[in-house]
């Protein structure tokens, strides 16, 4: 009965989707392009260096060094092995979803167990300071003294999911203890060069496949951008995002938050850029009630950002129902810490521009609106360029 009910809901919503694209072509194909033109300027360029290299240090042992050397910081606060600080680091610099691709590939690599493997997704899959500072604070809000606010509650609310997380599966991980030696440069080194030794393919090889695999990846993602950009489309034009936001309405008025973000919150919670652009919109007299909304939206990750999670982790055997619970934590954690350090963060922080240094917010915004200018500007050709690289690689191995 249960999978007769899921094969009749799953069509219901499908053909009610055609029907809507059918319906409202215009409207989707636009949706479509600015879904798209996300991706092509700022996603993919963005995103493969760091896949790249996560591919190669992973390969070489590069993280395996990293691992021993981490050991006593990663076990007691995380209850993960050092490895995981690889993920950690590569998540918060690069931004969604690279914290699930690296804990898949560890997991792959028999690096990590199960358990261990959830409870690093679970806190890994940060947004990227880029993104933080540039998109959201200089590009919506004008205003890049908000990054540090936002930035400083979203990976500090991370962390401290990360550690409420370490105790998630011990029952199920049993009482099998794994006892590790204290950190060694020598140990460390051997483990590195003993992996490498392991990975029996040439360098070339290894380099293809890093590439091959990464933007197979990001192809992926970019699948996921442009159908929840239609997606939340095609809710406004049919009327149900209105009727879902009065039940977040009703929340917002408990939480003493104004009703207008109701929609803009619901968008969020879809995809996050749109959610947080229709935020910054909305005049409002307390900058405040938009950062607590936002960082929770950051938190959420949307369910643009965990369908691309849920698709890496489906080619393994790493649940996706830790992850989804660490999401509504962290949300939480991060708009409490929004509102305990507000002003000690933001307000204090601009007195002090105002009064001693008044061009430090110019500058600091002007650095990340230069970055997005750049990769505007040249990222489609960075784009062009590796999925050519890509198909001239998957066309040689398979002519061999």
């Amino acid at each position: 009965m249960k999978q007769i009910i899921q094969t009749l809901l799953f069509s219901s919503v499908t053909i009610f989707i055609t029907i809507s694209l059918i319906k409202f072509p215009d409207e989707t194909l636009e949706a479509s392009i600015r879904g798209l033109n996300l991706w092509w300027e700022v996603v993919f360029p963005s995103l493969l260096p760091f896949f790249i290299v996560a591919e190669l240090l992973i390969a070489f042992g590069v993280v395996k060094f990293l691992g021993v050397l981490f050991e006593p910081i990663m076990r007691p606060l995380f209850n993960i092995p050092g490895v995981g600080s690889f993920g950690w680091i590569m998540g918060m610099a690069s931004g969604y979803p690279t914290g699930a691709k690296i804990a898949s590939r560890l997991r792959e690599e028999k690096q990590l167990t199960r358990i261990e493997a959830e409870r690093l997704v679970s806190f890994t899959n940060n947004s990227s300071p880029l993104f933080i500072f540039g998109a959201i604070s200089a590009g919506f809000f004008h205003d890049a003294k908000l990054g540090i606010l936002l930035a400083v509650c979203h990976y500090g609310g991370n962390a401290l999911v990360g550690i409420c997380m370490r105790f998630y599966g011990r029952k199920e991980e049993g009482s099998k203890v794994d006892k590790k030696k204290n950190a060694s440069l020598k140990r460390a080194f051997s483990e590195m060069h003993e992996t490498r030794l392991k990975d029996n393919r040439p360098f070339g090889e290894v380099l293809g496949d890093a590439v091959i695999n990464s933007i197979k990846t990001l192809v992926m993602v970019g699948g996921f951008i442009v159908l929840f950009s239609v997606l939340i489309k095609l809710l406004f034009l049919v009327g149900i995002s209105s009727i879902i936001a009065v039940f977040f309405e009703v929340i917002l008025l408990i939480l003493s938050l104004p009703v207008d973000y109701a929609i803009p919150f619901f968008s969020g919670l879809f995809e996050i850029t749109i959610g947080a652009n229709m935020i910054s919109q909305i005049s409002s007299d307390s900058l405040l009630q938009q950062a607590i909304i936002i960082s929770f939206i950051l938190g959420f990750n949307g369910l643009s950002i965990q369908a691309q999670v849920a698709s890496i982790l489906a080619k393994t055997d790493i649940r996706f129902t830790p992850y989804l619970f660490s999401r509504f934590l962290h949300g939480t954690i991060a708009s409490l810490l929004t509102v305990i350090l507000y002003k000690p963060l933001y307000l204090d922080r601009q007195v002090l521009d105002m009064e001693d240094i008044p061009v430090n917010g110019v500058t600091s915004e002007s650095v990340w609106l230069d970055v997005f200018d750049i990769l505007n500007r040249f990222g489609p050709i960075f784009t062009l360029l590796f999925l050519g690289l890509a198909a001239i690689l998957l066309y040689r191995r398979t002519t061999k």
